[in-house]
């Protein structure tokens, strides 16, 4: 007993303290029990049904690619980032890839795979260059705008394997060059275009320099494909 009331008497002074009611207690404690504002529903997705979800997803993606088929100065692919886009055009890509002459017996796997490691580790690349140059673009915002602007690529894609059809000969090779040719350069300016207000004024052109590369492999690729016999 002793011992309980030697180790309790240096807090037996706390019950006389009081707080004055001259000193004003800084923050706010209170809870809002008011009913939400409309801009909270607008943008809590909790209750929203799978199908709205789905529709909304899609919609943001058929306008980055609007964004895409008329480049301009704009941020809404940097602010509004999504992987999907980019994910559905690498693999439709490297479908319309398979099948040619310089694959493999094992029905293309290589040239399915040289697709995914030239979009992706390229991206990273070019991000990291970016980062190294002074910019402020994000990992995934690189990925977004590089893999949204291969659009008119494999639109180009689509376009060289129905040509293919009628035949491999000069005209053919001439058709389909002037085809990754224009392509080639509306994903090179496309994805500047969206690019070019993250970098330094002073260093835009070593920016631009890695993206030229990066499309131009993919181009090379489609022109260079041929189906197998």
């Amino acid at each position: 007993m002793a011992a309980a009331e030697e180790a309790s008497r240096p807090f037996a002074g706390l019950s006389d303290v009081s707080i004055s009611e001259d000193i004003p207690v800084e923050g706010d404690i209170s809870v809002p029990v008011g009913p939400s504002t409309r801009r909270d529903e607008e943008f809590s997705t909790l209750d929203e049904p799978v199908k709205e979800t789905i529709l909304r997803d899609l919609r943001a993606v058929g306008n980055k690619f609007i964004h895409v088929l008329y480049p301009k100065r704009s941020t809404a692919l940097l602010r509004d980032w999504d992987l999907w886009g980019p994910l559905l055009l690498c693999v439709t890509l490297a479908l319309l890839l398979q099948g040619g002459a310089a694959d493999s017996d094992d029905q293309g796997g290589p040239q399915f795979a040289e697709v995914f490691v030239i979009i992706w580790f390229g991206s990273i690349i070019i991000t990291l260059n970016s980062k190294l140059l002074g910019g402020t673009i994000s990992f995934f915002q690189s990925l977004c705008v590089l893999g949204y602007c291969i659009l008119p690529l494999t639109v180009a894609m689509a376009v060289c394997r129905i040509v293919l059809v009628g035949g491999s000969g000069t005209v053919s090779f001439a058709v389909r060059l002037v085809v990754v040719t224009a392509s080639f350069g509306w994903s090179t300016f496309a994805s500047t275009a969206f690019l070019t207000d993250s970098q330094p004024a002073e260093r835009k052109a070593l920016v631009v320099y890695p993206v030229f590369l990066f499309y131009f492999v993919i181009g090379w690729m489609i022109l260079t494909f041929s189906p197998s016999q």
